[in-house]
């Protein structure tokens, strides 16, 4: 998208099923696990930049032998500066410890982040502070090896404040009043519940305190404590755990908003956030990664038992559309052949904003990750001349001559590169008037293609804010004078903030509201901001479940199309001269395109969980009294 949103987080995790030796024997390295993961985190690079964390255990530990490692950073390449720290410590023992090189259980005893259990993270941080202390995973440390807790996910839940109370009515401390702590500390009261409830009743059992340790491994449910843990959550997740001595598990939210794969042989188990990572990284056949059904948990014991748990009641299936749209790899071969339905069911409005007239214009598209959506796009344009090409030659009544028919069939789509980012430019001044200078300069624009009877269509895979089209890319394209600028959406209009992982926290930020409050002056209905802000006010002592989203009656007083238009007029300022035309994606289309992913709460404002119309109206309350803060 042009307009740059955090947003995202990527997990990975490795469970193998077989000792080292095994890796090292099949693979030539009991690295394999690390090996792995590398790759699994850097095929995820695209769904976090701003951190990436790294955690291993080693099972069958001797007492005193360091069990767990962790490493996270914030550089400004995470993922690769990790590896570099794990690479430059095996070195080091490799090199002072030549007798480790072929005996692997000296490696295991003595080298850090070789282990059987892996979990990996990358990371987008949607607000807060971009400090390594909040970089995942996330680690509850004890002496007693079942209630050490590592924790990393894709989350956000729109009740922290009344976690955090839950937390505190049960007499903990939270360190902090954020999700991720909250969450851990959740899992981490009823992880401890479990372990001791265990004890006791292996120690009536007749065990001693040294024999009860690996069968409290054994008899703990997992299950279990994730179904206490999670009962009140409200938010869109896919959590990953490990336990100290080795269990593992990743718990999906009832609604499918955040995505999860998996996939499972005799040598492993494997989880990601992205099916293709895991088909490229374990070249295994897209049928082999299963997704992971909402509301549940494949969970991994010590002894490597796998099983997919049902944890909550899966609800109406609501996966993220934005997953299709723009985060997830377009490698993935449904994704792929979604986002080229995007572009095709777009045609229609095109062609007709063009006045059918393909033979004078231009087609192209901003940035790369609109390039799927802008081949189906051409290929329904190449459809429409070949119809039209049929119909005259069939018009010919076989008179026409060679040269007529070559000319009739010689007309095809015109498919220019038009915008170029410039990936070296960093803007650095932080002036109004010297920065928006910058800024326009952020996309450079091919001369010498567009001439002034042609329409220039450009299309980009969303528009959040139109900041960048505003302030850059309109006026660039201006300055190629073309006829008429048409710009398309493959996703519909943004018109509400996101509270499961997206950092589209502010409706005054989204240009669909604002498009929606210049309506609103312009036809004399201005007055409904404030009814709805009482509205709004009204129900703040409500509980979620009882709240609803009166936003929605603002923008029901215009069509969708109108507002459209509006948006057209406001990625302008003063200074362009050309026609400027704006064209989104309808929500019956993108419905249409992605059958699977029917989460579209950004675009119609119904929220798959309670928790989402409060934040709706807390955003609401928060624009209209000008507090510029977050709604969640």
């Amino acid at each position: 998208m042009s307009d740059a949103i955090k947003h995202e987080c990527g997990i990975a995790l490795i469970r193998l099923l077989k000792p080292l030796e095994f890796y090292k024997e099949k693979y030539g390295s009991a690295f394999y696990g690390v090996n792995k993961m590398y790759l699994m985190m850097e095929k995820q690079h695209n769904r976090g930049q701003d951190g990436a964390g790294f955690a291993s255990i080693k099972l069958d530990t001797a007492p005193g032998e360091r069990y767990i490692s962790r490493v996270r950073s914030i550089a400004q390449q995470p993922i690769q500066d990790i590896f570099a720290q794990i690479n430059e410590r095996i070195n080091k023992e490799l090199t002072e410890h030549p007798e480790y090189a072929d005996d692997v259980a000296l490696q295991k005893k003595n080298i850090p982040y070789i282990g059987e259990v892996l979990l990996g993270h990358v990371r987008y941080g949607t607000f807060g502070k971009n400090s390594v202390e909040n970089v995942h995973p996330f680690l509850r440390q004890n002496n007693w090896m079942h209630r050490n807790l590592i924790v990393a996910g894709n989350f956000n839940m729109t009740n922290v404040n009344e976690l955090f109370e839950g937390l505190v009515k049960i007499g903990q401390h939270p360190k902090e009043k954020a999700d991720t702590v909250t969450i851990m500390e959740k899992i981490g009261h009823f992880l401890d519940d479990a372990v001791a409830k265990k004890y006791k009743q292996l120690k009536r059992e007749g065990y001693n305190k040294n024999e009860c340790s690996p069968l409290i491994a054994d008899r703990l449910n997992v299950g279990k404590i994730l179904k206490r843990s999670a009962k009140d959550w409200d938010g869109g997740y896919a959590i990953a755990g490990l336990l100290g001595h080795g269990d593992s598990f990743v718990l999906r939210d009832p609604a499918g908003i955040r995505p999860a794969y998996y996939y499972q042989d005799d040598e492993i188990v494997v989880v990601a956030s992205e099916r293709p990572v895991i088909q490229t990284v374990f070249d295994v056949n897209f049928e082999d990664v299963k997704e992971l059904t909402p509301g549940h948990a494949i969970i991994t014991k010590k002894s490597g038992e796998t099983a997919i748990k049902k944890i909550l009641e899966p609800t109406e299936r609501k996966a993220c559309s934005f997953e299709r749209i723009y985060f997830s790899r377009g490698s993935d071969a449904e994704i792929y052949q979604e986002r080229k339905k995007l572009g095709k069911l777009l045609m229609p409005k095109v062609l007709e904003a063009i006045d059918f007239d393909t033979k004078n214009t231009v087609f192209s598209y901003i940035p790369n990750t609109a390039e799927t959506s802008f081949f189906g796009m051409i290929e329904t344009v190449e459809d429409h001349l070949n119809k039209k090409k049929t119909e005259a030659i069939l018009n010919g009544n076989g008179e026409l001559s060679a040269e007529k028919v070559t000319q009739i069939l010689s007309e095809r789509p015109r498919i220019e590169k038009i915008a170029i980012k410039d990936v070296k430019l960093r803007t650095f001044i932080t002036e109004d008037s010297s920065r928006d200078d910058l800024v326009a300069h952020v996309y450079d624009v091919t001369y010498g293609v567009i001439k002034p009877t042609d329409n220039l269509v450009i299309i980009d895979d969303s528009i959040v804010r139109g900041t960048t089209l505003k302030k850059s890319i309109i006026k660039m394209m201006d300055r190629l004078h073309p006829k008429k600028i048409v710009v398309v959406s493959s996703a519909p209009q943004i018109r509400y903030p996101d509270c499961y992982g997206i950092d589209m926290a502010k409706l005054e930020d989204l240009i669909a509201f604002r498009a929606m409050l210049e309506l609103l002056k312009e036809n004399d209905k201005y007055h409904l901001i404030e009814e709805v802000y009482k509205k709004c006010i009204e129900q703040v002592h409500l509980e979620d479940k009882e709240v609803r989203n009166f936003v929605k009656e603002l923008y029901n007083q215009f069509s969708a199309e109108q507002i459209s238009d509006k948006i057209g007029e406001l990625i302008c300022d003063d200074s362009v001269k050309t026609e400027v035309k704006a064209i989104f994606q309808t929500i019956e289309n993108l419905h249409i395109a992605c059958p699977k992913n029917l989460g579209d709460w950004y675009f119609t404002g119904n929220y798959p969980t309670a928790g989402g119309n409060r934040v709706v109206n807390r955003a609401f309350i928060n624009f209209y009294e000008g507090n510029n803060k977050r709604a969640y």
